[in-house]
């Protein structure tokens, strides 16, 4: 096996993947950045901004920005927690409505293609697709430096 090319084609595909995270779909009411933080929100339990940053993979000041942006628009709030100096974000009802009105658009997309590709073929898709995310969890983990004892 050619390590080399495969890499490059692994990377290709990567990217064109990449590029389709910003697409817009006619009709939607949020930008890709509300509709990314409304997922995880939506999906998920409510979270604190480093949260939300780690999980995105984003400088919390961009994260912050969003979620302000979003706030400013109806989509999030934020809420204090008892005994605790963080405090929580969570999607509003507005926030909750768009999410699902734009994650149909984007579902109407992505099961054309599964149809496209047949129950069994989707089904691998999907696994492989989760086997190669562990896998870049586990590589990934394994970079992250650990800070000294004490």
């Amino acid at each position: 096996m050619d390590d080399d090319r495969v890499l490059r084609q692994l990377g290709d595909e990567l990217m064109r993947l990449t590029r389709r995270r910003s697409q817009d779909y006619p009709g939607s009411e949020l930008d890709a950045s509300a509709f990314r933080l409304l997922w995880l929100l939506t999906e998920g339990p409510p979270r604190t901004l480093r949260e939300l940053a780690d999980e995105l993979q984003l400088d919390q000041s961009t994260v912050n920005r969003q979620v302000n942006a979003a706030i400013k628009h109806g989509l999030v709030e934020r809420y204090a927690v008892p005994d605790s100096s963080s405090r929580l974000l969570r999607p509003t009802d507005a926030g909750r409505a768009a999410y699902v009105h734009d994650g149909a658009l984007r579902a109407e997309v992505y099961q054309g293609v599964l149809d496209e590709l047949g129950p069994d073929r989707a089904e691998a898709l999907v696994a492989e697709l989760r086997e190669l995310n562990d896998g870049l969890d586990r590589a990934h983990s394994r970079l992250r430096v650990e800070p000294p004892p004490g």
